[in-house]
């Protein structure tokens, strides 16, 4: 038999390699993950009363639901008077593909503890949906 002692540098280029795999490994984004990113990207309008710009990047079915100038009168008049947020902590995000009142689908309902400037305690609970064209967009927001 002709064996070989294992080198140094065997194992040293081996955990370079693992090294560079491994965080790969498991990183696949989860539908939860990409409603989440994109409710948080939503937030962030409707946080800074891009009320237009919200309506824009809705889900179709939100569309539809309402016109952009009611959106925006409904949002002018049910978050403004919050004022600024404070803070906004993830509380639930829960996939479904059947909910009340809206067609079957992929859905998460994603829901905050938020602090806001005139409401200290509120939860925000924000719906984005697997659009048509394979996109996570928020279908629906509600805030208590």
């Amino acid at each position: 038999m002709n064996e070989r002692p294992v080198s140094w540098r065997y194992f040293l280029v081996a955990g370079l390699v693992l090294s560079t795999i491994a965080p790969c490994v498991g990183a696949a984004e989860t539908a939860e993950d990409l409603a989440q990113k994109a409710a948080e990207s939503w937030l962030k309008l409707v946080d800074t009363g891009k009320f237009d710009e919200s309506w824009t990047q809705a889900a179709s079915l939100f569309k539809r639901a309402v016109t952009k100038a009611q959106w925006a009168q409904a949002a002018d008049e049910a978050v403004k008077p919050l004022g600024k947020l404070v803070s906004r902590q993830l509380k639930l995000r829960q996939f479904a593909e059947k909910l009340p009142r809206v067609p079957d689908g992929k859905y998460v309902v994603i829901q905050y503890d938020s602090v806001f400037e005139n409401k200290s305690a509120a939860v925000e609970t924000v719906t984005p949906m697997l659009d048509a064209d394979g996109v996570w967009r928020v279908s629906g927001y509600f805030v208590k």
